[in-house]
């Protein structure tokens, strides 16, 4: 279960400087999203080799001052619903608001363990100060500064503890497919006409109620654990509730699993939330493979798929070596073949190449198209080899690798994919001093 840590409070308490600071130096889970106003972002921090998603509600509110409070509101039952634990930031230079009170009333509640954070410390006199946030009943007051980052090590060890112990872990090492998406895009149809097979051989896993559910799929030929993200539902109308939620789980969804099943509607084509959740699914090194759903209700000419086909790799590029099923959950027409793609996209995600066959195809390859001359010097590369990591990156050894540009290594990406079956698999490219 991956834990996720949601940063709440009223506007201006310094929510994002303190994202900023949690997340520094690392990999975005994602970009900005479509749809979510101004400065919501998901990213990755770590503490004490403890790794945990970070969530920026700070821009979750709207300009009209009458329904603010209700949009505090929003945001902070949806970072309760799915985070794992939750910073509540205040201002100590402006004391305990009506809008706090409303906050700590509503987490009072919450079955979540919340970290009381009192920012922009910067003096000892400041610290008597952030005493008056006892009063929310919310245990210890942690005095931080999140510009300098001053006392965010005490306050990150606190929130370190309150992380639920690793469980759940399946017994069995299998694949694990997440089916992720936006809402309506048909991820639980899909997911019924796979279960629906032969109910007797699905069996749930214990999980919390929050976190995606694992099930184990086993019959015709296929086993693996499947990572249900189906469950996302429509909070309220409001558009941007929407996608928050369902963002957040893909998310959750990606890091969790081996293989990515991207559902794509065919009435819509590739949309921009596609292509965030697409390139979150590439950061994190997983497999994928594009379901375009409910082809059955498409008009079709004698090239259609194809057109279609070409039209989404041109969305998806630079990196366009990727499945692409046409789909209709609903009539189950090739719902197998998704599965049974994912499952060679996860063979592909362990293959392993000798280094001595992979010196042998690409030394060749790069003799006789070697990197252009650069301030006339030549770029020599000698020997190449794949990174024992989990994600497929190779490195690739060189008397001058500052001088190997992006459209060489795309080159060489491509000629790795001719050459090995890497289809559906992002490709990490390392060019270092001999």
């Amino acid at each position: 279960m991956a834990n996720i840590v949601a940063i709440v409070g009223r506007p201006n308490t310094g929510k994002s400087t303190l994202f900023n600071r949690l997340t520094e130096g690392r990999d975005a889970i994602t970009d900005e999203m479509s749809g979510v106003t101004r400065d919501r972002h998901y990213g990755k921090a770590e503490w004490t080799g403890v790794e945990f998603a970070v969530i920026d509600t700070g821009g979750y509110t709207v300009n009209s001052e009458d329904t603010f409070e209700e949009e505090i509101k929003k945001q902070v039952m949806l970072a309760v619903e799915e985070a794992t634990s939750i910073i509540f930031l205040v201002d100590v230079t402006t004391g305990i608001t009506d809008h706090d009170e409303a906050v700590a009333a509503f987490l009072r509640k919450a079955d979540k363990p919340v970290v009381l954070v009192a920012n922009k410390v910067d003096t000892n006199d400041r610290i008597f100060q952030a005493s008056e946030f006892y009063g929310f009943g919310l245990g210890e007051v942690h005095c931080i500064s999140s510009v300098n980052g001053g006392g965010t090590g005490d306050m990150l060890d606190a929130l370190v503890a309150t992380f639920p112990e690793k469980e759940n872990t399946p017994e069995v090492e299998l694949p694990k497919f997440a089916v992720v998406g936006k809402p309506n895009v048909g991820k639980s149809s899909f997911i019924n006409a796979l279960l629906n097979e032969e109910r007797n051989i699905v069996t749930d896993m214990a999980g919390t109620t929050r976190d995606a559910l694992l099930t184990r799929y086993s019959s015709f030929g296929f086993d693996f654990y499947l990572v249900d993200t189906a469950g996302i539902r429509k909070r309220s109308k409001v558009h941007e509730d929407v996608e928050f939620y369902s963002v957040l789980r893909s998310v959750r969804s990606i890091e969790e699993s081996d293989v990515c099943i991207l559902m794509v509607d065919a009435t819509e084509g590739v949309q921009k939330q596609d292509l965030n959740i697409f390139y979150s699914i590439v950061r994190n090194g997983k497999g994928v493979v594009v379901l375009v759903n409910k082809w059955d209700i498409v008009e079709k000419e004698s090239k259609t798929m194809k057109e279609y086909e070409a039209k989404i790799k041109e969305r998806l590029e630079p990196f366009t070596d990727v499945p692409i099923i046409f789909t209709s959950a609903l009539t189950k027409q090739r719902v197998h073949k998704a599965v049974e793609t994912a499952v060679q996209v996860y063979e592909n995600l362990s293959t392993r190449i000798p280094t001595s066959e992979l010196n042998e195809v690409m030394l060749p390859i790069i003799e006789r198209n070697p990197p252009p001359a650069t301030k006339g010097k030549f770029v020599r590369i000698k020997y190449c080899m794949q990174l024992p990591t989990r994600k497929t990156a190779f490195a690739f050894y060189c008397n001058l690798p500052q001088y190997v540009k992006d459209p060489y290594k795309r080159f060489i990406e491509n000629r790795l994919r001719e050459q090995f079956d890497l289809s559906g698999i992002p490709i990490l490219l390392f060019f270092r001093k001999k």
